[in-house]
């Protein structure tokens, strides 16, 4: 296990007081590691879990050659280039019961969508496509090629090769691949347990009389929403007041149930509250939490670290910049916890609809909104004021228009990355 120093050493260019946001992923990337138990889980209980080990498929798929439609079976050596061809029909294949009975070279059979292939017939043409009278068929003349619609045995899945691959989230069509091979259960890792809390005097839970300087918290249902969203075990700590005691107990408690902790609030540089103090203090002093000013916008403060074997994730206390950090990289890193391949999301490209001021040397995640222009290509535009504590822009974008680091002003018409939100938030 590599301690912060360690990390923060292998990467070039690491200024905790002007840190790049890719370099605050590839520090992340470094720091955690996959949770190592794993749990048999039942099938229909494996949607979204992290595959342990590699799934070697125990049968071939399909397991024997099997028509891909209804219509007549046929040797495809009879096809002639610019001839039709009469067959006589000498029966019918129905799915699942294999026909056994012979036919002579000028038969075909009747066969419908998934039965076996008899034993020397390799070629079925579509009903549709042939003419028929009484026991006869008629197939026109360069209707078909030799071979086609055929399923080959194993064509979708070899007997003794790998079906899918550790690290693989188990999605709808994974569910569907793994029972195609008979198996009623699989080996995940066992569920990343995430617990987290807001922080300071002046957040109010739901219910709370309203006072001046106060304000609802928003940040633990969000957080709620994307790690459950995630597949996450989630433990809700609710608000922690500014008291280092209350603080340091609220942490101790998350670090001895949950392999991460994200709090909300409490980070930024001079704030004159106990959450900084206690984080150094429970995670061992300077060398197990690292407070960085990030070159992004928004979300520019936040703290990393551990707290005994559990990773701290402190993020900006701003609603909004809490969602993007928890998108650029906590959910990431969090993934990677999970054990599941992470790749970075390909953003969609879009034309920028306004032009957009940009200066280099930080990234900008902007809420935006893309549409289909009238010419079918994509169109991005912002959802308008871009303050951190507008939360209504994330409900009414469905994207965040991502300016990278070295991004200068973007002119109207210009290509610009777009990082969807559908399947994330």
């Amino acid at each position: 296990m590599k301690t912060l120093e360690q990390v923060a050493a292998s990467l070039q260019g690491y200024d905790p007081q002007a840190l790049r946001a890719d370099k605050a992923v590839q520090f992340l990337q470094t720091l955690v590691t996959p949770v190592a138990q794993t749990e048999l889980v039942a099938l229909m209980s494996a949607l979204g879990r992290v595959l342990a080990a590699d799934v070697i498929s125990p049968i071939d798929v399909p397991a024997h050659d099997n028509s891909a439609m209804d219509g007549f079976a046929l040797r495809g050596a009879l096809l002639q280039p610019g001839q039709p061809l009469k067959l006589q029909i000498a029966g019918t294949a129905l799915a699942g019961k294999a026909w056994t009975g012979e036919l002579t070279a000028h038969q075909c059979l009747k066969i419908m969508t998934g039965a076996v292939m008899p034993a020397g017939l390799d070629t079925v043409v579509p009903q549709e496509l042939v003419q028929v009278d009484g026991d006869h068929i008629t197939i026109p003349a360069n209707a078909l090629q030799p071979g086609d619609n055929r399923r080959f045995k194993g064509e979708d899945l070899c007997k003794g090769k790998p079906a899918l691959l550790a690290g693989s989230t188990i999605g709808p069509a994974a569910l569907g691949l793994l029972a195609s091979l008979g198996l009623p259960t699989v080996e995940v890792r066992r569920k990343l347990r995430v617990a987290f809390f807001s922080t300071g005097d002046e957040v109010l839970s739901l219910g709370d009389v309203p006072r001046a300087g106060a304000v609802y918290d928003s940040n633990r249902y969000t957080l709620f929403g994307l790690l459950t969203r995630m597949g996450v075990e989630v433990l809700d700590m609710g608000v922690v007041r500014d008291d280092p005691a209350a603080l340091e107990a609220a942490f101790a408690q998350a670090a001895a149930q949950a392999d991460a902790i994200i709090t909300s609030g409490g980070v930024s540089v001079g704030e004159a509250d106990h959450t900084k103090a206690v984080m150094r203090k429970m995670a061992g002093g300077e060398g197990g939490v690292a407070f960085w000013k990030i070159a992004m916008r928004p979300g520019r403060p936040m703290a990393v670290g551990r707290i005994g074997p559990a990773i701290l994730f402190g993020l900006p206390g701003n609603p909004v910049a809490v969602m993007v950090t928890f998108l650029a990289f906590v959910r990431p890193a969090l993934l990677q916890m999970m054990g599941a391949q992470v790749e970075a999301p390909l953003p969609l490209k879009a034309r920028s609809a306004e032009a957009i001021r940009k200066k280099p040397g930080r990234t900008e995640y902007q809420r935006a909104i893309v549409q289909t222009a009238p010419d079918g290509s994509l169109q991005v535009k912002t959802t308008g004021q871009q303050g951190s504590g507008v939360l209504s822009s994330m409900v009414v974008a469905n994207g965040l228009l991502v300016l990278h680091h070295d991004q200068g002003n973007v002119a109207v018409g210009e290509e610009v990355d777009v990082l969807m939100f559908d399947g994330l938030i």
